[in-house]
């Protein structure tokens, strides 16, 4: 069986080595280690591969905490400890801004992590019947596969979520139609745990008396999806708290649906925050665009600084909810909502916002290049830029800085997903 050394990670979290002109990409691998390889794919200049034995192994090679870490595709990372994953996604990020930008930040700002294990406020469960396997399975796709992973427990899920996962499977098991749900959302809230099942046929009485019996004994608020996302509605019990989070830095608390986009992590989104804050130093009198605004996240706590914060949004519903927050939170008269779709952003549109002193920019991954090549002369003096994704961030940083005459003042890391090799990042520009 071949042997590498591996030279670093790519940004997948598979270890790199090269052999006689070509890449390996070795899953399971990490830097300065050699190992012996499989490769599972050959290409001319590549081969995708997986690490069988580690002959040297890193000094930051940890034990994996969960058992169905190397068969479940939920994530990645969990042989690698903490430092080290943190400072992988740092040098992705800084590869991106150079690679792709042809920029170096000015300052690299310090990693922003926290909780390692059960921090996902948020999941998708897949749901799939599956006789070979002994009935139905739910939980997450195996790696490289479509195939759901037979899995008990996950880490990265809160605890009292974990042990859901084998009691799901004997209450779809014992459904009218167990090959007929395909999915569980799992949202959790300040005072609630949500479970959205996605039903592709009408509930029995027998069902709805199961599931009613479920969520009693699990403590949990259960909501049907019998069609698109806006068709989800409570089911049982009816008089659950709503979904909601806080951020106790700003006193405020925003509600949301369970379909609605909130960040995975609350407490990384609460670091994220406090850094976004300090960077955009919003102050009274001045007018702030929270662009990609969803449902209020860093516009509410821009308001609560004084300023006026002017949230954009694409989608009607969530411009809605964010009105709905300021309103409950008692910042109605600071902030002001509209509905555009800012992947079609262009000067016009920028103009119509008014001026607008600052920017809070933080998009989905394909990024915001229509929205930065919108900027005129008389744009923002500094934008704080939140990204889940180092290249559509670099691609449109390099249009801030080489036609806009932005500076990328400093950027760092978020390590909103442990274990992944996802890459949430912040980045401050600005201009005179």
């Amino acid at each position: 069986m071949p042997t590498a050394l591996i030279e670093s990670l790519d940004n997948e979290g598979r270890g790199i080595a090269r052999q006689e002109g070509k890449t390996i990409f070795v899953e399971g691998a990490l830097p300065r280690e050699r190992v012996c390889y499989s490769s599972y794919r050959r290409k001319p200049n590549y081969e995708l591969a997986t690490a069988t034995q580690i002959l040297e192994p890193s000094a930051l090679r940890v034990e994996p905490r969960c058992r169905h870490f190397g068969i479940c595709g939920g994530c990645s990372m969990q042989h690698l400890d903490a430092s080290g994953q943190a400072a992988a996604k740092q040098r992705a990020l800084e590869d991106a801004f150079w690679h792709i930008g042809r920029l170096r930040p000015e300052v690299i700002y310090p990693a922003i992590h926290g909780q390692a294990w059960g921090y996902r406020s948020r999941a998708r469960l897949s749901v799939r019947l599956v006789p070979k396997k002994g009935g139905v399975l739910a939980g997450f796709h195996e790696k490289r596969s479509s195939y759901i992973a037979d899995m008990d427990s996950c880490e990265v899920l809160p605890p009292h979520v974990s042990a859901l996962l084998l009691p799901l499977r004997r209450l779809v098991g014992g459904l009218s139609f167990p090959d007929r749900l395909p999915q569980i959302e799992v949202a959790l809230g300040e005072a609630v745990t949500v479970l959205v099942f996605r039903i592709l046929q009408p509930l029995t009485d027998t069902d709805e008396s199961r599931l009613r019996d479920f969520a009693d004994e699990a403590g949990v608020q259960i909501w049907l999806q019998p069609g698109g996302a806006e068709s989800a509605h409570p089911f049982h019990p009816l008089a659950a708290p709503p979904l909601s989070y806080a951020l106790p830095d700003y006193g405020l608390e925003l509600q949301f649906r369970p379909n609605e986009f909130t960040q995975i992590n609350h407490g990384i989104n609460r670091m994220l925050l406090r850094r976004a804050m300090s960077l955009l130093d919003p102050r009274p009198g001045e007018r702030i665009g929270d662009l990609f605004c969803g449902l209020g996240n860093f516009t509410l706590p821009i308001a609560r600084h004084g300023a006026f914060a002017f949230g954009v949004e694409g989608s009607q519903a969530l411009v809605n909810r964010a009105g709905q927050n300021a309103a409950a939170n008692g910042l109605a008269n600071l902030t002001a909502f509209s509905v555009a779709d800012l992947f079609k952003a262009t000067p016009e549109l920028a103009a119509s916002w008014g001026r607008l002193d600052k920017w809070l920019v933080d998009p989905p991954r394909e990024g915001a290049i229509e929205l930065v090549k919108s900027i005129g002369a008389d744009g923002p003096c500094r934008i704080v830029y939140v990204s889940c994704n180092p290249a559509t961030l670099a691609r449109d940083a390099a249009v801030l800085a080489h036609e806009k005459g932005y500076t990328l003042r400093g950027a760092g890391i978020a390590n909103m997903f442990p274990h992944t090799s996802h890459v949430e990042s912040i980045a401050l520009f600005e201009r005179q």
